[in-house]
């Protein structure tokens, strides 16, 4: 049962998945909303520019319509005057095709956003799979399709049908008013038959929005096991990026034990911590080159005398260090008085080795802050 649930898809898609969907070119659409943007927008453009679109067409009309005696004869200026008329046409209506256009262009991105996608325009032979045509004539989809258009047909085809029979009478008296005032009261008739029909598509687009935008995210819902997939795919195989964590913290020990014979003095807890110290005199302060605890502090230790690094036992120091110290780091200021006495004591050491007199003695109690050393409370300094 628990394998058959991690196989179904409940989980909601996540964002990578809706990313990866929108590369390929699939967003929520509504075809419904649309169209209905499009005729709304190409009515108001009419309505708006109705009285200069009207005396356009008449201007048409009434050149067509007037002939000469010698345009009986002549097919010539016939053809030309067509193709006037067709011009002045497109002229006057314009406007309102460029509003549909652009509102056919902007509002599929309201629901979808803007994506152009080259793996949308590549051709897909599955496509061409009869048995996969059948299955998607037959589809859950196809049917409310189906069944969407018919309700679209009878919804706008009775209220355009309804209005239209409700003004029988009125388009009959159209034959006997004069030109002006017949086309006066069509254009009224139209304008309110068009606009209530187009109105009536806002019921379709009300129910057609939202399902668009539910079928679009139930397609891709994800199983638990993708969830985890996808998981595993973008964080990384825990148990690779535990091998490359182990991997970088072996490189940089191995540079750390490079540093250490470079190191002017280390300096230990004894033997809980070890912290190799570097100073020259183009150094704004000292530096931290190596630190560690227990296994690794002995192998400093070790290491720095066979390179014969000296090895000095400051405890407070040793754990101020190693606690506050960064690898690679200059040391906090606050240590800068008791490196000071470690490193003169290291200068006057080697002075002592090389040219021999009165042996230099360290001071054991260093001035270390005993904020810096989380022992000093332990043991009551």
């Amino acid at each position: 049962m628990a394998e058959d649930s991690d196989l179904e898809k409940t989980e909601p898609a996540s964002p990578k998945r809706i990313e990866d969907a929108r590369k390929k070119g699939q967003v929520p659409r509504s075809h419904e909303l649309t169209t209905f943007a499009t005729l709304m927008a190409g009515l108001i453009t009419v309505f708006i520019l109705a009285p200069d679109i009207y005396l356009a067409i008449k201007e048409i009309m009434v050149k067509n319509f007037t002939f000469a005696h010698h345009d009986l004869v002549n097919t010539k200026p016939m053809q030309e005057a067509l193709v006037q008329s067709l011009g002045g046409a497109l002229v006057a209506l314009l406007p309102v095709f460029a509003a549909c256009v652009l509102v056919a262009i902007m509002v599929p991105i309201l629901i979808g956003g803007w994506v152009f996608s080259m793996e949308a325009l590549a051709p897909s032979f599955s496509k061409l799979n009869p048995i996969s045509g059948i299955a998607r004539m037959f589809s859950v989809r196809t049917v409310v399709e189906t069944i969407k258009t018919i309700l679209k047909s009878g919804l706008i085809g009775g209220i355009a049908g309804w209005l239209l029979w409700s003004e029988k009478e009125q388009f009959i008296s159209l034959i006997t008013m004069p030109p002006d005032a017949g086309f006066l009261m069509l254009w009224q008739m139209l304008k309110y038959t068009l606009l209530m029909t187009v109105c009536g598509m806002a019921v379709i687009v009300l129910i057609d929005v939202p399902y668009q935008l539910w079928d679009y995210y139930k397609g891709l819902r994800m199983t638990k096991e993708d969830v985890r997939q996808e998981n595993k795919e973008s964080e990384g195989d825990p148990h690779v990026k535990g091998r490359i964590r182990q991997l970088q913290r072996e490189a940089a020990r191995k540079r750390m034990m490079a540093e250490i014979p470079k190191a002017n003095v280390v300096v230990t807890n004894p033997t809980h911590y070890a912290v190799a110290i570097q100073y020259d005199e183009a150094m704004r302060a000292p530096k931290v080159v190596a630190k560690g605890s227990f296994l690794l502090a002995e192998r400093i230790i070790e290491l720095a005398k066979a390179h014969k690094v000296t090895v000095v036992r400051t405890p407070p120091f040793a754990r101020a260090l190693y606690h506050h110290a960064q690898l690679g780091e200059e040391i906090p200021a606050a240590l800068y008085t008791a490196a000071a006495e470690v490193l003169a004591y290291i200068y006057q050491l080697d002075q002592y080795r090389k040219e021999g007199g009165l042996e230099p003695v360290l001071n054991t109690d260093l001035p270390v802050p005993a904020e810096l050393d989380p022992e000093a409370n332990i043991r009551g300094i």
